[in-house]
């Protein structure tokens, strides 16, 4: 039960750190660009406008990402209760992996809208 226990707290880590950050991101974006936190690519990077979007569009992203993935996360777990360890483990693995993908897949989406609204120097369309 321990190691359920366990790979419960890891499998909804992901989650609940999307559902703060997401509304961290799209609440409070700092105005400064920096080079230590936040959403950094190239683009992002470009001016405090394409900042601001970027982490107002991804933080939504990543909040509703993270309100989605929290019950399916809790309902995969609680049908492995009471399963082997190997189970237990394959099964919370492949969710965590899962969460990841959809955690870093978040910057397709954030790219291809801040291309959309943005020209490549950074300029509103």
């Amino acid at each position: 039960m321990w190691f359920w226990i366990f790979m419960l707290c890891i499998d909804l880590l992901t989650p609940l750190l999307m559902v703060g950050f997401g509304k961290y991101f799209f609440k409070h974006t700092s105005k400064d660009i920096n080079e230590i936190f936040g959403y950094r690519t190239a683009m992002s990077m470009k001016n405090k406008d394409t900042w601001v979007f970027a982490h107002t569009y991804c933080g939504k992203l990543w909040y509703v990402g993270g309100l989605l993935l929290l019950p399916i996360s809790l309902s995969v777990m609680l049908a492995v209760i009471g399963k082997t360890e190997n189970t237990i483990g394959i099964v919370g693995a492949a969710l965590c992996f899962a969460q990841l993908i959809l955690l870093v897949g978040a910057i397709i989406p954030t790219e291809r809208a801040l291309r959309k609204n943005f020209d490549r120097n950074g300029n509103r369309r």
